[in-house]
C-alpha cells in the first residue's frame, strides 16, 4: 500500500512512541477530530498527541487505503492499553498541498 508521504510520516511517528508529535506533517491550521473533540492548530494537536500517547500507548498499523483527490481514508488496526484492544479504526485524512489539513479518527 502506498500512502501519501505526509500520512506515511504520521503513521511512522505513531510507531515510534518515544518520538514527539509529527507537527511537520500538518498544516498550521490543521484540525484533528478524535473521541468527540476537535483540536485545531499546532499547540492543540501537540497536546492531543501527547495525551493520547500517554493514556493509551496505542500504535496504529495501516491495513487498507481508499484515496480520491485530497481525501484519504485509511483503515488501521490499533493496539494499545484500552478495553477491546486491538480495534480497527478509520483515519480520514484531508491533504492540502503536501500536508495534512484535517484528520478524523473513528470507528
Amino acid at each position: 500500500m502506498s500512502l501519501h508521504p505526509a500520512i506515511q510520516a504520521y503513521f511512522d511517528a505513531d510507531k515510534r512512541s518515544e518520538s514527539g508529535t509529527p507537527l511537520h506533517v500538518f498544516t498550521r491550521d490543521a484540525v484533528v477530530r478524535d473521541e468527540g473533540k476537535s483540536h485545531a492548530g499546532y499547540e492543540a494537536i501537540d497536546a492531543w498527541w501527547r495525551e493520547v500517547k500517554a493514556k493509551y500507548q496505542a500504535v496504529a498499523e495501516p491495513l487498507e487505503l481508499n484515496a480520491h483527490a485530497d481525501a484519504h481514508a485509511v483503515r488501521a488496526r490499533v493496539t494499545g492499553q484500552f478495553p477491546g484492544s486491538p480495534v480497527t479504526l478509520s483515519f480520514a485524512f484531508r491533504i492540502e498541498g503536501e500536508k495534512i489539513a484535517s484528520l478524523e479518527i473513528g470507528a
